[in-house]
């Protein structure tokens, strides 16, 4: 197994920079996914790990050795792409050790790595068909093992599962995770899609505008981020936002905003006492509350769901998601009561969206 170091790693394209000054310490065996909105610097991160994008500033080392300068083929590293990039004149069996076979290795121990990758990712009935003959899930699973016969001990993968539906992303995700508690080996994934990054990782990277804006494991992000971006961007559905101003009251602070919103904060919420803020609610954390509202959502949207209900609306004229476990009677133009347990509620700086 190896280990992963990034030390102010920063990549520019002429004068334009794409990752400042990045810090990030990846441990032997861990699964970390690389999270953030398209242009965010994360494939780019990766390439630079697999040596495909050369460094501008910074040391990466893999391993303990220092990578900057190391060809690709010489870094010990595979590599599973947003595109198959299988030979589609081959079979899948083909496909899977061809690196094997360019490298000069011997058929007999080609064909056993073959088979073991068949075995740990279930291919065995597809070997013998060509790519055309196989869907995508099973055309990614032949990527997967064509990285897996090269023995390496960090995998990365650049969105691999973007091209495929929504079933079998669900599908393939399950089996990346098996992967990696069978393999043991580091896995660095980039992805755009958080749910993703929480479903699989140990730690989660998420990145904006070239920066790491917050690393930790996926519960942390979801209810301690560091700021508003960290908070909108994990979690599915996303935070609602409400901005208003923190007073004090007879109970402790207390947010208010506009058409009279009033939310008890306790003792936490005492240090953004006088401050313009946003407060952040998920969706799941709004109960339906008659006898004490701490605001009412504007109804505009119901989405029943089967298992939840899904009210779209707004408060104080912010749009807001609210989700709720019970099948409720609403119906757009109402005016649904809702309050937050204070130890749900999270408060975040207007003008720098630091966490308060």
């Amino acid at each position: 197994m190896t280990d992963v170091h990034f030390r102010n790693l920063s990549k520019a394209f002429g004068s334009h920079k794409v990752l400042d000054n990045i810090n990030l310490d990846i441990a032997s065996g861990e699964f970390v996914v690389l999270v953030g909105p398209s242009g965010c610097g994360k494939s780019t991160l990766l390439r630079m790990l697999a040596g495909l994008e050369p460094i501008t500033d910074g040391e990466l080392r893999i391993g303990g050795t220092r990578a900057n300068d190391l060809p690709p083929q010489k870094r010990n590293i595979a590599m599973v792409f947003q595109s198959y990039a299988l030979f589609p004149h081959m079979k899948a069996s083909d496909n899977i050790g061809f690196g094997p076979k360019i490298r000069g290795e011997a058929s007999d121990k080609i064909t056993e790595k073959v088979k073991n990758a068949a075995n740990i990712l279930n291919l065995f009935s597809y070997l013998d068909r060509y790519p055309r003959q196989l869907s995508g899930g099973q055309r990614q699973r032949v990527a997967m093992g064509r990285a897996i016969v090269r023995d390496t001990s960090v995998f990365l993968f650049d969105e691999p599962l973007s091209n495929l539906d929504a079933q079998l992303r669900v599908q393939m995700r399950v089996e990346i995770k098996a992967l990696h508690q069978r393999l043991k080996s580091t896995i660095v994934y980039v992805t755009h899609d958080q749910i993703e990054a929480m479903t699989m990782a140990d730690r989660i990277v998420v990145m904006n505008q070239g920066k790491i804006q917050q690393v930790g494991p996926p519960l942390e992000l979801y209810d301690r981020p560091v700021n508003k971006f960290v908070a909108s961007f994990i979690g599915s559905p996303s935070m609602s936002f409400v901005s208003g101003r923190v007073a004090t009251s007879a109970e402790g602070a207390v947010f208010e905003a506009a058409d009279s919103v009033r939310v008890n904060l306790g003792e936490a919420g005492a240090k953004a006492v006088g401050k313009d803020v946003e407060i952040g609610i998920r969706p799941e954390h709004f109960r339906i509350d008659e006898e004490r509202p701490a605001a009412r959502i504007a109804v505009d949207v119901i989405e029943p769901t089967g298992a939840e209900t899904h009210v779209y609306g707004s408060i104080g004229g912010e749009k807001v998601r609210a989700v709720f476990r019970d099948r409720i009677s609403v119906k757009p133009g109402d005016r649904l009561p809702v309050s937050v347990d204070p130890g749900n509620a999270h408060l975040f700086d207007k003008a720098s969206g630091l966490a308060v």
